[in-house]
């Protein structure tokens, strides 16, 4: 939900219609949502939440200096993956083909709106941590900055 907001970033929850932009936070190692317009404040997206971006997804490179890697679609799921690894980035998009992209691999500065909460909005506030598992033959197949 907020891997990247810890303790140190003030945070809120992300609404329907919010325009997200993709940022590192100050004094953060990891990539997240902030609210367009307010990088000081991390945005709390909730599984299952759908995403529209503004244009085709990009993720960084392992290798710096290459050109971002387009990802070939523009609207997105947000998810978690690898619950039961504590010190692991969490939180991830989910495209429509099936890839996951972890927030902390997105390029820097893309912009996305929230077109949609979870059906069971109130549900999954109460109890984050206990999202549905990926089933063996649904195993992720992970995007990293390659």
């Amino acid at each position: 939900m907020c891997d990247y907001s810890l303790h140190h970033v003030m945070s809120t929850p992300a609404k329907v219609g919010d325009v997200l932009k993709s940022i590192s936070f100050i004094g953060s190692s990891t990539r997240g949502f902030c609210a367009a317009g307010e990088p000081s404040v991390a945005v709390c997206v909730l599984p299952g939440t759908e995403l529209a971006f503004a244009s085709e997804i990009e993720c960084d490179r392992a290798i710096g200096f290459l050109p971002h890697r387009r990802l070939g679609a523009t609207l997105a799921r947000f998810r978690q993956v690898d619950l039961d690894k504590p010190y692991a980035h969490h939180d991830a998009i989910e495209l429509p083909n099936g890839q996951i992209v972890l927030l902390t691999n997105l390029s820097e500065g893309q912009t996305a709106t929230v077109l949609q909460l979870p059906a069971d909005e109130q549900a999954q506030r109460a109890t984050p941590t206990e999202a549905e598992p990926a089933r063996a033959q649904d195993e992720p197949v992970y995007i990293f900055g390659i």
